[in-house]
């Protein structure tokens, strides 16, 4: 058990090195656009309930790992409220990863699953990485996707919703090597 307290600490570390600010509108702006121009998630914007945008997610680990973001949640075209997304686990893993995540909801249910106390998500949802060229597959809990597409690609992606969410991540930056347990977890705060 000694080992894991230096670990902690260089997990929090690598986790504060992130810039974990508050978003920027302009940050969203952002990252909706790199979205929409994959061909695999352009269909979803029409057709979700609604999605969160969390326009970087800052992920570390060295066996503990832990995972932070801020976003906000859009229903129907309007802004809904914020989201925080926080991870921490355990297993074989390590490094550093910043990326973009995009969950969408398919119909109002799984809305209202998403923005109820303490959603987390289960092994069986897993996200679709989108890049600007090459093509990757990943997780997000450390296992495969099935495919993955980015715009200069050309490709079409046959992506679908699995318990009424869709999940896709843009990497920004970083190395991750991650075969653990542990969820994504996610609280959510209305605008009053």
């Amino acid at each position: 058990m000694k080992f894991l307290k230096p670990n902690l600490i260089l997990v929090m570390l690598l986790l504060l090195t992130f810039p974990l600010t508050p978003a920027a509108a302009d940050d969203y702006t952002d990252t909706i656009e790199i979205f929409i121009k994959s061909d695999a998630v352009k269909p979803f914007f029409n057709e979700a309930y609604g999605y969160a945008v969390f326009p970087l997610v800052g992920k570390g680990a060295i066996i503990l790992g832990g995972a932070y973001g801020a976003g906000r949640v859009y229903r129907q075209g309007d802004i809904a409220g914020t989201a925080t997304l926080f991870k921490v686990n355990f297993g074989f893993q390590l490094g550093g990863q910043a990326f973009r995540e995009i969950i969408f909801f398919q119909d109002k249910r799984a809305y209202d699953e998403f923005t109820s106390e303490g959603f987390e998500f289960d092994g069986s949802l897993s996200a679709v990485v989108i890049t600007l060229g090459a093509q990757a597959q990943a997780g997000t809990q450390g296992n495969t996707a099935g495919a993955s597409v980015g715009p200069a690609t050309g490709a079409q992606a046959e992506t679908s919703y699995t318990k009424g969410m869709a999940v896709f991540v843009h990497t920004i930056g970083g190395l991750m090597y991650e075969v653990s347990i542990g969820g994504q977890r996610f609280s959510f705060s209305p605008i009053n």
